[in-house]
């Protein structure tokens, strides 16, 4: 998997950035040291001034590739998004048996992120831990259906959409896939932020992982479904 993601481009939506971060190695600079800062001080203490900073260059010069901060978090968390699409489509990829398929789908929006040393400008293991505690900010605005209309989640979605069919294909007769596969996505980044900030309320831990719980969510519901159909 490794040589085959290493030739292929991480798509994020054009719409999120004035030059695409990739195309120069400012750019890659942009992106690798904004994640670590972002995790270091925080989405909220985080400024292009300080980025500029920590990268020796000029605040303007991080303008000529993002709006606003706000861009670019989007654009880091569309970057996270499709490369969790990518590992998906690998993991699913000529799996005949659908309920493998599922498991391996689940696993992959809901395990641990071990780094990919493909992208070596990017640490996903940081970067997992900025969407665990701060994706939410790049919806939760006044602007998001505006936002949306112009295809700033695609990826997000697209993401929810492959699971969503999966699950489908499980269970043909289960009502409410998409509701199954957005509460699995975003209840893993929840449920890894209960873990590791909340742990008197979850039940994930050192010997339960969100994956075994949603893989047991999945199970005995579309089990459930599959029993009241007969």
């Amino acid at each position: 998997m490794i040589s085959l993601l290493s030739n292929l481009k991480i798509a994020v939506p054009d719409k999120i950035f004035i030059k695409d971060p990739e195309s120069s190695d400012l750019g890659k600079r942009i992106i690798e040291h904004s994640i670590l800062l972002i995790d270091d001080i925080g989405f909220d203490s985080f400024t292009f001034k300080k980025l500029g900073a920590q990268i020796g260059s000029n605040e303007s010069s991080i303008y000529r590739y993002f709006e606003s901060k706000h861009k670019l978090l989007l654009y880091l968390t569309s970057w996270y998004w499709a490369w969790i699409e990518y590992q998906m489509v690998f993991a699913t990829h000529n799996v005949a048996d659908e309920n493998d398929q599922l498991l391996r789908a689940i696993d992959v929006v809901t395990r641990t992120i071990k780094e990919d040393v493909a992208f070596t400008h990017i640490n996903e293991i940081v970067l997992n831990r900025i969407i665990i505690n701060e994706y939410s900010k790049s919806y939760l605005t006044k602007e998001v259906d505006s936002e949306n209309k112009e295809g700033y989640f695609v990826v997000y979605k697209r993401v929810i959409r492959r699971l969503s069919d999966i699950i489908s294909h499980v269970n043909p007769d289960y009502e409410f896939p998409s509701s199954l596969a957005s509460t699995i996505v975003e209840g893993a980044l929840h449920q890894h932020f209960l873990k590791a900030h909340f742990s008197s309320i979850t039940d994930c831990g050192k010997d339960v992982t969100p994956t075994e719980f949603f893989i047991s969510l999945t199970q005995k519901v579309l089990k459930t479904t599959t029993d009241e159909s007969r």
